[in-house]
């Protein structure tokens, strides 16, 4: 599709592209093709051969997350906890859209900021659960359809530990935190630390945004802002860790769209499947045009090193296994939980085969021969690469032959 629709895309839109939206478009046209070699794999006694092109390992490729993916999971199970875990989701109001692409790494950044900040104060107040929580928070910035809806997801054991670190403080039985309040903590203080750039002059306004650098206009949008309820709900509770590794495993790596979704390509347009969730979940075909869909998808690549899984509470990576390990030594010392070959079979056993390195072909010689690989490196002039020439160049290239 980005073959297809790629050259007219640029030629509109690619004066306004980043580095980051660039360096995908090209990663995902050369993805497992010969432009980026690979290694021939061969078995030493049937003969069989089959080539494997290299992955682009791009964030934003829906085919290079399931390594990845997996290699996350079996670290994090072990820092799963036997307790029960809650997922709390916040959003945004559709006002913060623009802003949020002119300023993704400053709106996404204070986003995160005050979300653990309304956590881990609203958990701390001994009327609630009076004890320090640890979670885990991804960002996610896009909806069924591809449109921006930038929301975070929160995992989180249901307790924490008490203040003096003296005890486990289990929360109520399917019960949390109560969302009502947690939201108008999140908005008073995702607002005041947008104030704060806006004075240190730290916001881009461009385009229909332009009218906001003035500072009075910014306040009165605020204080609009201020006056909507901001949506923050709790997910029914996760039934234990092993769970808790499934969602992870659907949702940590995920991309705008996935493959399986994609129905089709016509001349000028790409259809794809989508849940409409107002309407009880029920599946729905839309059909984008080329260019359309190609700047909605890009719309979700965030900028170049912007972390959007993180940690917080006694989860930080500065104090996680001191404090997991006190966690674990209050709660009894429950078992350990691992990942599941279920969860994720395809791509552990594709990278190691459950009967190491044997033949993959047992029709031909059950198994018994060696299998042995070789690698080479890209070919050049290779097609994958040629459609994409015009996409692949940085600002500082445009300016050099006079692009702005």
């Amino acid at each position: 599709m980005i073959r297809a629709f790629g050259p007219s895309f640029a030629a509109r839109y690619g004066h306004a592209l980043s580095d980051p939206q660039r360096q995908a478009m090209r990663d995902i046209v050369r993805c497992r093709t010969a432009a980026l070699g690979g290694h021939v794999e061969a078995c030493d006694r049937c003969g069989y051969e089959q080539i494997a092109y290299n992955s682009c390992r791009n964030r934003n490729c829906p085919k290079c997350q399931g390594a990845a993916r997996a290699a996350w999971l079996d670290r994090q199970a072990e820092d799963l906890l036997p307790v029960g875990y809650f997922h709390v989701v916040f959003t945004l109001p559709s006002a913060l859209g623009p802003l949020a692409l002119q300023n993704p790494r400053l709106v996404y950044g204070a986003r995160f900021r005050a979300v653990a900040e309304s956590l881990t104060e609203l958990a701390a107040d001994p009327k609630r659960l009076g004890a320090e929580i640890g979670f885990l928070a991804v960002l996610h910035t896009w909806g069924q359809t591809l449109s921006l809806h930038p929301h975070v997801h929160c995992v989180m054991p249901g307790g924490g530990l008490a203040p003096n670190g003296s005890r486990w403080v289990p929360c109520r039985p399917g019960f949390f935190l109560p969302v009502k309040p947690l939201g108008r903590l999140f908005r008073g203080k995702f607002l005041a630390l947008l104030s704060a750039a806006h004075t240190r002059r730290k916001l881009t306004f461009a385009g229909s945004l332009q009218h906001l650098a003035e500072s009075h206009r910014f306040a009165a949008w605020i204080d609009q802002l201020r006056q909507t309820d901001w949506i923050v709900y709790a997910k029914r509770p996760f039934g234990g860790p092993q769970h808790v590794l499934k969602y992870l495993a659907r949702y940590t790596h995920r991309v705008a769209i996935s493959n399986h979704r994609l129905l089709g390509m016509g001349a000028e347009t790409v259809s794809f499947r989508w849940k409409d969730y107002a309407n009880g979940n029920s599946p729905k075909t839309m059909a984008l045009d080329g260019r359309e869909f190609i700047r909605r998808f890009l719309q979700h690549v965030l900028p170049r090193g912007f972390v959007r899984i993180r940690r917080f509470g006694f989860l930080a990576n500065r104090c996680r296994d001191e404090k997991l390990a006190r966690c674990r030594v209050l709660l009894g010392e429950g078992p350990r939980f691992t990942t599941s070959p279920g969860i994720l079979p395809r791509w552990r056993y594709r990278h190691q085969p459950p009967n190491g390195l044997s033949c993959r072909t047992a029709v031909q010689c059950a198994g018994l021969g060696g299998w042995c690989s070789w690698r080479f490196g890209p070919m050049r002039g290779c097609p994958a690469t040629q459609p994409s020439q015009s996409l692949v160049g940085t600002r500082r290239s445009q300016r050099r032959v006079g692009v702005r």
